[in-house]
């Protein structure tokens, strides 16, 4: 048997400006945004084909909306992995990416935490 996470849920309050943020400031790619209903879809985008991908699912009532941004209660929900930080870095950097620190290199690797649209926190982290 063999068993992997596939999607992981991001609750946005807007369908295209979640697209729009994930494709153009990260460089993720769309996967799939199929209509299900007038009001909801079914969107997911992912920074490469293999590995989980992210669900971004529009907030449905006011549970929801204040999950917006903080879905982790304030800590680093989700951690971008990459082979070539310092580029990937300089890349987030210049699209507009708001980083909360300079990066550190610690023993685990190089590592700085940024926010999503929405202001929920990611790592940005090369692995030794």
């Amino acid at each position: 048997m063999s068993r992997s996470i596939g999607l992981i849920t991001l609750i946005v309050n807007d369908y295209d400006e979640a697209i729009a943020w994930y494709t153009n400031k990260l460089g993720f790619t769309l996967v799939t945004d199929t209509k299900l209903s007038e009001i909801k879809r079914w969107v997911v985008v992912s920074p490469e084909r293999d590995g989980a991908k992210l669900l971004l699912a529009k907030a449905d009532g006011p549970q929801q909306m204040k999950a917006v941004g903080d879905q982790t209660g304030g800590r680093v929900a989700l951690f971008l992995y990459t082979d070539d930080f310092s580029a990937d870095h300089a890349k987030m950097l210049k699209a507009g990416v708001r980083f909360l620190e300079d990066p550190r290199h610690e023993a685990y690797g190089s590592v700085a935490v940024f926010e999503d649209l929405y202001g929920n926190k990611w790592d940005l982290l090369q692995l030794k």
